[in-house]
């Protein structure tokens, strides 16, 4: 396993996290709360310290779930939540007040059986909370030691001036990206630059398309999120092109005797310096052929096809 030390602190992590969202048991098909539970095992197993989730998934079971399986472990591993999207009375709304990212931190503690949190994270910012406030509140939950460090999410070039005064206590940033999804793929590298950030990326399989298990037949049941035409990976013309995208890669899998996921795995590692990837499994088998996507490298030339087909 390859490992990292965020930016600004001391948390040394694997560059590649297993995603929580699987885990909140909705959205994705049909889950297992004992395999799931398996999974993370096989992840400590196998040298996966880093693991990302968020008080929404699930609305909390992921953090239940992952509390469940880390169990003794915990204080072997790096745990990041989230906070900032705020469910109650059938509406969805994002929330950075002061008084909710207390309110919301404590939760996800009690969710995931523990007294601390690694990495806390905005999910989104809320568009009226003021930076210098969320910060605060978020310095004050250090001095209680409920959380370690905190870092952000689906933020774009356009929040650097915001954020360029406190880039140093912040530790890291996340957004979609993968050989499916390149449209961040610049403001990630921006933002890795001017606020000097480690870069994660969720999203990083396309939502599973890059798996090479799906064709243009594929179909998906109505409790599995992948079947809404918003999920564009899997739909019209983009489904075609990352169909496309995935042939090259298992051409490139078969050169290095990998699994196609893996590959795509190690063109962000390889492709964005000094990034994390976040991938979600739902069982062992996902877990064990998404760390074929570390210690080794993708040859320039095949980087170079990658990115020439991806673009």
């Amino acid at each position: 396993m390859e490992y990292i030390e965020l930016k600004n602190s001391e948390l040394k992590v694997s560059r590649l996290c297993m995603g929580g969202c699987p885990m909140g048991g909705h959205g994705w098909g049909q889950t297992n709360e004992e395999e799931l539970i398996q999974t993370v095992h096989t992840a400590v197993e196998n040298g996966i310290n880093f693991f990302d989730t968020a008080d929404t998934y699930g609305l909390g079971q992921s953090e239940i779930t992952l509390g469940k399986a880390l169990g003794k472990n915990r204080n072997t591993v790096i745990i990041a939540t989230k906070f900032g999207v705020r469910v109650g009375n059938g509406k969805t709304v994002y929330d950075n007040s002061p008084d909710w990212i207390q309110e919301a931190c404590i939760a996800s503690m009690r969710r995931l059986g523990t007294d601390y949190i690694d990495l806390y994270q905005i999910h989104y910012r809320d568009g009226k909370t003021p930076i210098a406030d969320v910060v605060g509140a978020l310095n004050e939950l250090k001095k209680k030691g409920y959380i370690r460090y905190f870092g952000l999410s689906n933020i774009h070039e356009n929040d650097i001036q915001d954020m360029i005064k406190y880039n140093e206590q912040f530790v890291s940033f996340q957004d979609e990206y993968s050989l499916a999804c390149r449209k961040n793929e610049l403001d990630m590298i921006e933002l890795s630059k001017m606020l000097e950030l480690t870069p994660m990326t969720w999203g990083s399989l396309g939502q599973g398309i890059l798996t090479g298990k799906y064709n243009k037949n594929s179909k998906f049941g109505a409790d599995d999120r992948r079947s809404r035409d918003v999920y564009v990976n899997f739909h019209g013309e983009k489904l075609i092109k990352n169909l496309e995208i995935v042939e090259t890669m298992k051409t490139i899998a078969e050169k290095y005797n990998k699994t196609v996921s893996s590959v795509a795995i190690r063109f962000i590692l390889d492709y964005l310096s000094g990034s994390v990837v976040i991938c979600g499994a739902k069982n062992p088998q996902q877990i064990i052929g998404n760390i074929e996507g570390t210690d080794w490298k993708l040859e320039k030339e095949d980087i170079n096809e990658l990115d020439r087909v991806s673009k």
